[in-house]
């Protein structure tokens, strides 16, 4: 426990106790838009560092391309989660929606015109990736669009 102390450096009247808990007072509810963002950064960040390609017997890592960014705008959406307003936590997850359709689609088109269809496949990571930047766009939309409800 702590003990409060008068400013000539004394305790005041011996030692009083200060309780270091939460406050009382009524907590503003989640908006249902933030708790869907919730899975929606999990699937980018899990997503991130998983196979994007299917190559073959062999796997390419989101982490050796743009996986990392992918993760960095995950991280961004973390932190729309748990801020309380829901216009600034819409603005993140359109920033992640963006990132994680994008990347991907880029992913996919550069290596379309690589390689073309043949020998490869699209990998666990980049379509959980994708899943993620949809389910954000969705709580974009719905955290920009339609406020608290009590």
């Amino acid at each position: 426990m702590a003990t409060s102390t008068s400013p000539s450096g004394g305790t005041a009247g011996g030692t009083q106790r200060i309780s270091l808990g939460g406050s009382n007072r009524p907590r503003q509810p989640m908006h249902p838009g933030r708790k869907r963002l919730i899975f929606a950064v999990l699937l980018v960040m899990i997503g991130s560092f998983l196979p994007w390609l299917l190559v073959g017997s062999l796997s390419v890592s989101g982490a050796r391309g743009p996986g990392l960014w992918t993760f960095y705008a995950s991280v961004l959406g973390l932190a729309g989660v748990l801020l309380p307003f829901p216009r600034i936590s819409g603005w993140h997850a359109v920033v992640l929606a963006a990132v994680a359709i994008g990347l991907p689609v880029w992913q996919l088109v550069h290596v379309i015109r690589l390689v073309g269809f043949g020998g490869w496949s699209p990998g666990p990571g980049m379509v959980m990736v994708v899943a993620g930047g949809v389910l954000a766009a969705a709580c974009a939309r719905q955290l920009l669009r339609r406020p608290v409800e009590d």
